[in-house]
């Protein structure tokens, strides 16, 4: 069979389709057998195609790799029936901590406690159940407390492709971040 760039074009599109977890140029290089040139032509073809208003999905560059995903704004519609059963439902105090955590990392359980005001015990469970945070270490202080940070499960939850993507805080929110520094 003879490749073509719209053959080329349409088996990274069919490889994106079949994987569920966001692949990088070199591993879709590698499972399609195309050098990562082709790759790259074919990924922006597919961006130009899918940014079309009357396509239903988007490329996508999550945690440093592609994924074919609905368009943001078609996602209220189908949340409901495609969404894993607990997406969306961080309650107040969990999504508090976690921008703490996101924004502060790598930040120990007494810091996300002085920056909230409150116990923290509960909140970074529940995230870690939920694998949004991990540890990552220990502070070189008395007692070696243990640091938190986000996870590639995190960027997949917001839709972000790393960290530095997060939205930029302002200067009182900024400083309020800074408090347990």
């Amino acid at each position: 069979m003879e490749i073509t760039v719209e053959k080329e074009t349409s088996l990274v599109e069919a490889i994106l389709f079949l994987e569920s977890e966001p692949l990088t140029e070199d591993a879709i290089a590698e499972i399609s057998l195309l050098a990562k040139d082709i790759v790259q032509m074919a990924l922006e073809t597919l961006k130009e195609r899918y940014s079309q208003e009357s396509c239903g999905l988007e490329l996508v560059q999550i945690t440093g790799g592609w994924v074919l995903m609905p368009k943001k704004d078609l996602w209220q519609y189908l949340k409901e029936r495609y969404g894993r059963k607990n997406e969306g439902k961080l309650s107040k105090s969990a999504l508090e901590t976690l921008s703490i955590i996101a924004y502060s990392q790598p930040i120990t359980r007494s810091e996300i406690e002085a920056i909230r005001g409150v116990s923290a015990d509960n909140m970074v469970r529940l995230l870690l159940e939920r694998n949004l945070i991990r540890e990552t270490g220990r502070k070189d202080i008395p007692g070696k407390p243990i640091q938190y940070g986000t996870t590639k499960e995190f960027l997949k939850f917001f839709r972000l492709n790393s960290i530095a993507d997060l939205p930029k805080l302002d200067e009182t929110e900024s400083e309020r971040f800074e408090l347990a520094r």
